[in-house]
């Protein structure tokens, strides 16, 4: 009998670990993916809660193989039309020639405007903490790095592997939502 529960139990245990395998395996992928990509772009309905006040605006977003994204908002009407670009070390943001700022939203670290660049850049290099199955989606968090001060992404990819959704926190706190379409790499 106690042969019989211990096996049981091994067979749980592989089974629970191929399947986190398999999951892990995924993320993998559309990590190496991204990384041999020479571009990749999507659509971002993003949203920033500042706690007090909740902003929503929407982004056409492409990303090149050196971490530079460039980026035009799409929507609402009344900010359509502001372009940025944002890399490791600089960020712009101009409407017209007249550049434009927003507040930030943790220790000086991210604006709302910055979301889909530290999506991206998490998303394929960030370190990953787990991957599972929520639903239909494969559901993974990442941390952007290994310091004190990290943020923590949550991605959500669909059964091809592509991300629909992402949300940003910080200090145990949501703070950026992501809902992700049309996500092509080049």
């Amino acid at each position: 009998m106690k042969k019989a529960v211990g096996f049981l139990i091994l067979v749980c245990l592989l089974t629970g670990c191929s399947e986190k395998t398999s999951e892990l395996e995924r993320v993998l992928r559309v990590r190496s993916e991204l990384l041999q990509a020479s571009s990749c772009s999507f659509d971002a309905q993003i949203t920033a809660d500042y706690g007090d006040k909740v902003y929503s605006f929407s982004m056409n977003c492409q990303g090149d193989a050196q971490g530079e994204m460039t980026f035009t908002v799409t929507e609402p009407e009344s900010i359509s039309g502001v372009t940025g670009r944002i890399t490791e070390q600089t960020g712009t943001l101009t409407f017209d020639g007249t550049a434009l700022s927003f507040e930030h939203l943790t220790d000086e670290q991210i604006t709302p405007v910055t979301a889909p660049w530290i999506f991206l850049k998490t998303l394929r290099s960030g370190c990953i903490t787990s991957a599972g199955m929520e639903g239909e989606l494969l559901r993974v968090s990442i941390d952007d790095s290994f310091e004190d001060d990290a943020l923590h992404l949550d991605i959500w990819l669909d059964e091809n592997d592509m991300p629909q959704a992402a949300e940003i926190s910080y200090d145990g706190r949501s703070i950026l939502s992501l809902q992700v379409k049309n996500f092509t790499m080049v």
